[in-house]
């Protein structure tokens, strides 16, 4: 390990002399550095931006009028050169380094503004493995890590936002604060770490390598929130490079700053919503801490909105509410009847958003379109000491995937409610007990630490709010282990049942479920959502 040398202190304040930049977006550019140049600095650029510098009538200098050598190779050699990384990583008040400086002709630099080819954009965009290898920037991430380490006297700039917090306190101060640039540095680092994820992530995708010796996650902060899950936890919320439709890419038409229980509950939501396609009809599904209250189709999105709401209109007080199609006048009457938290739909008409600004607090939500819950990805969540990771849940059954164990097969109704039941529970805690029919959710029991209280206590709410079991079908995400479970919802009035089967007391169950003429299908296929 390098010990640290014995260097002078950093400077508080450091003058500008020179600049280096080389950007791919090119956006501020121009004006940025017509300030700089107003400022005496003198400015080094590379390829395409030291064009776009000269074509604004500023004086440049080309990067090898510093090192003596042309761009080379396509464009991959151009700054890795002794000159450029001196001149970054030089200690201006070391002696031995100004005596290097020195006798190497080195000229010290004291800014640099790089931001990167785009290769996240590149991937984003479907490019071609070749394309995608060419975009990774090598000379970029070197130049901001020399100069980020060379923080005690170099200010490094990753976007145009950091440049011009250099360039206000160069126009207050002519020089910049050792804090700045220690902040810059931190952001610099973040970024060339966020930048290698990617890559890192993108090359075990395309070698097939589902479990890499090392995995990287890095986002963009969106927002910083007053408090957490809880008040005493700090939060805040940040963005993947290319995100999936929902929360972090929606607009917000209206309402207060969205807090860490709104994201997670919103976010619970869409993803359940979007298990309904548009064009099989309007549907809506209202979460109360990330677990269904109600989810129903309909022919219009107002009477599925409706329906939804009366599997549980208790709980749904303060709720989310998403919507697998466009907001309009009449659905946003009914809703804002009703305490809401969050509204989230791919659209809202200009009829429904004016509704909503007579209430300031509700936050409405348009996302342009629905997540695909085919898509491959994953999802990870923290433990104590590291993180695990998981493909995404894309379970979709048909009636074909379905197998009948009992004596009796189910009507074809009885399968479209028992399909339906599943495609819920997979988004209900374990253990989880949905009871739906034609459509709707008619009591949904969530999170229970065995099945049986899951089937009652599903029940219950059903009772509790009118709701005629008789005739529905149940679905669990998970085998009954016991024919208890079963029992209670037969009990209930359900007349067929939806399970993934596999347990050792299987046939105890559908013992029991013959017994009572139930009809009963098993999928294969586990949903435990924790």
């Amino acid at each position: 390990m390098p010990a640290a040398p014995d260097f002078p202190p950093a400077p508080d304040r450091a003058s500008v002399k020179r600049a280096l930049i080389s950007v791919s977006d090119k956006t501020g550019l121009a004006d940025a550095a017509r300030v700089l140049a107003g400022l005496g600095v003198e400015l080094v650029s590379t390829g395409g931006t030291r064009k776009a510098i000269a074509d604004a009538g500023l004086p440049v200098k080309d990067i090898s009028d510093l090192t003596g050598f042309p761009e080379m190779m396509d464009g991959r050699v151009k700054t890795l050169h002794p000159v450029v990384h001196g001149g970054l990583l030089g200690v201006r008040d070391a002696p031995d380094h100004a005596r290097a400086m020195a006798e190497h002709a080195i000229g010290g630099i004291d800014l640099v503004y790089v931001n990167l080819y785009p290769f996240e954009s590149t991937v984003a965009a479907g490019a071609d493995y070749a394309t995608a290898v060419e975009n990774i920037d090598i000379g970029g991430p070197a130049m901001i890590r020399s100069a980020a380490k060379n923080h005690g006297y170099v200010a490094v700039c990753t976007e145009i936002a950091d440049l011009e917090e250099v360039l206000a306190e160069l126009q207050e101060s002519g020089t910049t604060s050792l804090d700045l640039r220690k902040r810059l540095a931190a952001r610099a680092y973040a970024r060339t770490a966020a930048y290698d994820a990617a890559i890192g992530a993108w090359f075990a995708e395309a070698l097939g390598e589902a479990w890499p010796r090392r995995r990287a996650f890095a986002g963009e902060l969106v927002q910083t929130m007053r408090y957490g899950e809880n008040p005493h936890q700090q939060a805040a919320f940040y963005r993947f490079a290319n995100p999936r439709v929902g929360v972090a890419t929606a607009r917000q038409l209206q309402g207060k700053e969205l807090s860490y229980n709104n994201i997670n509950d919103t976010d619970a939501a869409f993803e359940l919503i979007a298990e309904f396609a548009p064009e099989a009809g309007p549907a809506c599904a209202i979460i109360k801490h990330a677990n269904p209250c109600g989810v129903a189709t309909g022919k219009t999105m107002v009477e599925a909105y409706e329906r939804a709401l009366a599997c549980d209109p208790v709980s749904a007080f303060g709720g989310i509410i998403a919507l697998n199609g466009r907001l309009d006048a009449a659905t946003a009457t009914e809703i804002l009847k009703l305490l809401t938290e969050v509204v989230i739909a791919p659209e809202a008409d200009a009829d429904a958003v004016a509704l909503f600004s007579k209430k300031k607090n509700v936050r409405l939500l348009t996302t342009g379109g629905l997540p695909d819950p085919l898509a491959p990805g994953l999802t990870f969540k923290s433990v104590a000491g590291g993180f695990l990771v998981q493909g995404r849940d894309d379970a979709r059954l048909t009636a074909a995937d379905l197998t009948v164990v009992t004596k009796r097969a189910p009507t074809d109704e009885e399968v479209r409610d028992m399909l339906f039941a599943f495609t819920v529970a997979k988004h209900v805690k374990s253990n989880a007990i949905v009871y739906a029919r034609a459509g709707q959710t008619l009591g949904v029991g969530a999170g229970q630490m065995n099945r049986k209280d899951s089937a009652r206590i599903a029940a219950l709410r059903a009772a509790d709010f009118g709701l005629d079991l008789k005739g529905s079908a149940c679905a669990s995400e998970a085998f009954f282990p016991f024919p208890d479970g079963l029992i209670q919802a037969a009990d209930a009035g359900c007349t067929a049942v939806i399970q993934p089967g596999g347990s050792i007391g299987d046939q105890k169950v559908i013992d029991a479920a013959d017994e009572r003429g139930l009809a009963m299908v098993f999928t294969g296929v586990r949903v435990f959502r924790h």
